[in-house]
């Protein structure tokens, strides 16, 4: 708006003696210029809503950014949920089971009980460097060694003190308990540490351990099953997944305490035994006394690791009568089990073939088995010929190492080319060829489960998993040798290995051991080879003892009679019940065709 000029005529005039009011100069709002107009000046209030406007504007953005953050994570996260949803994630998954399955698999028994596995410990480890300064104890060595004993009272003080002396680093004991490891930092002891290692431990201790084997220093397993199975059991499936063996611990505890209990009645140097199921070729016991204790191995020096029952072989004597009988059966040589042969001494080829008692002027089939005649079995095995009682002997493989995955099998003494008639006459009684105690499971297996020979396993089968088999003997045979041998124990040299309501059937067996000068007298090995229930087989049960002496607890006896017997007796009640048979007195094998063949038994061998 423009500036209107005032004219004189328009001031009012001021009363008198009133000045009026002269203007300084201009005033400071007015404007010189009567064509530009006034500017505004800025105040306080318009400068604060600028910052406010510039702060809302920066909030927004950062809003926006971190909204976009998030937005890519969530992106992000759908694509690689999509990745694994698609390609199932099997490399990552595989690294995580890397890291969470131990670095060896473990091994249970057939029922999952633990065996061997891996397991943290610590272990006592002299580093003279712990110190940078000075030496490196606090204490003398031998105080410091004497200190230690104290702790571990089996310590070899000696040689600690030696090694603490001579500054070289190394275990000083491996496998300790925490509150040890804690006694021993209490010593204040700065070079004595406490490494946490990956030990194989044995929850079992001696049990099965010719079956396990152990693993050594190097993390290599020796021996048994460890061994047998070492790379599978480091392979990444291995390791994840548990072995199961065919093994029952509990049959195995009760097979090892009634050998352990037959050898220190009859001061035996050792004993073997075995438990094989009939029908599969499962092995749930393997025994080799004495044992050793796989958590306290010694790898330099161990004694007692040699297994009896798969790697040395022996001459089983009359365990090999039954086998001959089954031959000539099958041969047709035997029609009639009453025939009967001379049992008087017999002489071949300058040799002389004789009982240990006088059995009567002849004896048949049953009672050549119950009274375990050498004679009379000679003479079956003669008119059976060498030729067919070798066949029958190599369908049983006792030609060849005996069928098991542990890598100690003994190789059998085995009589190559035509078997001429003095030793086809010796085999059949168990002289002139030597097996391993698994052998004779394996074949007395297929006397009574049908005739047919399975190879023997320590892996646990699935139904589909057992193998076929091969057929050595009929059906009718394997049904009469099952009446055979439950008589043998009824009435014969086996009646020590009776258990009342099992219905056990067996053979005696009692041979010399061989020796430079010849057959030694005064060194047996023991062995009976059974199976129960004789109406229905299900397991085969071997014993053996070695080198048994006549004690009182025997009668004075070194023979099978008297000394693996009475272990099958006492075996059979404990493991039957575990395995599903209970006893049943009002139950037993039909012998009513051949029983008035045995007017009467003698328990002699």
């Amino acid at each position: 708006m423009a500036t209107r000029a005032l004219s004189p005529d328009s001031i009012t005039p001021l009363p008198a003696g009133v000045k009026r009011p002269q203007p300084a100069a201009r005033l400071a709002f007015s404007n010189p210029d009567p064509i530009t107009p006034a500017v505004p000046l800025s105040t306080g209030r318009h400068r604060l809503n600028n910052v406010r406007q510039k702060a809302l504007l920066v909030a927004k953005w950062r809003a926006l950014w971190v909204l976009a953050g998030f937005a890519l994570l969530a992106t992000c996260a759908m694509v690689r949920l999509s990745f694994l949803g698609l390609t199932g994630g099997f490399g990552p998954r595989a690294d995580l089971a890397a890291f969470m399955t131990p670095s060896r698999g473990i091994i249970v028994d057939r029922n999952g009980t633990p065996m061997a596995r891996d397991f943290h410990v610590y272990s006592l480890w002299f580093n003279p460097k712990a110190m940078t300064d000075g030496p490196p104890l606090v204490g003398k060595p031998a105080d410091v060694a004497a200190k230690l004993h104290a702790i571990f009272p089996d310590l070899d003080v000696k040689r600690v003190t030696s090694m603490l002396m001579s500054g070289q680093k190394g275990y000083l004991r491996k496998s300790i308990l925490p509150e040890e490891a804690n006694r021993v930092h209490a010593l204040g002891e700065p070079a004595l540490e406490f490494p946490q290692e990956t030990t194989r431990f044995y929850p079992q201790g001696s049990t099965a351990a010719h079956v396990l084997g152990f693993v050594d220093s190097y993390g290599n397993g020796k021996v048994g099953m460890e061994e047998a199975f070492d790379a599978r059991l480091k392979s990444a499936e291995g390791r994840a997944t548990p072995m199961n063996l065919s093994i029952d611990v509990r049959v195995q505890g009760a097979l090892e305490d009634e050998l352990g209990r037959g050898m220190a009645l009859s001061a035996a140097k050792g004993a073997a035994g075995v438990v094989l199921d009939v029908d599969t070729g499962e092995v749930l016991a393997l025994a080799s006394l004495p044992s050793f204790d796989p958590n306290k191995i010694d790898k330099a020096n161990t004694p007692n690791i040699f297994n009896r029952v798969t790697n040395q072989v022996y001459e089983l004597g009359s365990t090999f009568k039954p086998i001959t009988v089954a031959s000539a059966l099958d041969a047709g040589t035997i029609t009639n089990l009453g025939r009967r042969w001379p049992a008087s001494p017999l002489h071949v080829a300058g040799f002389t073939i004789h009982d240990s008692h006088n059995f009567g002027g002849s004896l048949n089939v049953p009672e050549t088995l119950i009274h375990s005649s050498n004679v009379v079995t000679a003479q079956i095995a003669d008119e059976l010929g060498g030729v067919r009682l070798k066949k029958t002997m190599e369908a049983l493989h006792m030609n060849a190492r005996p069928s098991i995955e542990l890598p100690a099998r003994g190789f059998p003494i085995w009589p190559s080319g035509v078997w001429p008639r003095l030793r086809t006459m010796t085999v059949s009684y168990g002289h002139g060829i030597a097996v391993t105690p698994l052998h004779l499971a394996s074949a007395y297996a297929a006397l009574v489960n049908g005739g047919i020979y399975r190879p023997a396993t320590l892996k646990k089968l699935e139904p589909g998993q057992v193998p076929q088999g091969e057929r050595v003997f009929t059906a009718a045979t394997s049904a009469r040798l099952r009446q055979l041998l439950r008589m043998i124990v009824a009435f014969g040299t086996g009646r020590k290995a009776d258990a009342p309501g099992f219905r056990v059937g067996g053979k005696t067996g009692s041979a010399e051991k061989p020796g430079a000068g010849g057959y030694q007298r005064h060194s047996l090995i023991a062995t009976f080879a059974s199976a129960f229930p004789m109406d229905h087989p299900r397991y085969v049960v071997i014993a053996m003892i070695d080198e048994p002496q006549g004690t009182k607890a025997t009668s004075f006896q070194r023979t099978a009679a008297w000394n693996a017997a009475p272990v099958i007796s006492r075996v059979v009640p404990r493991i039957g019940p575990l395995l599903g048979i209970m006893p049943d007195e009002t139950r037993d094998i039909d012998i009513s065709d051949i029983r008035s063949l045995v007017p009467a038994g003698a328990d002699k061998e």
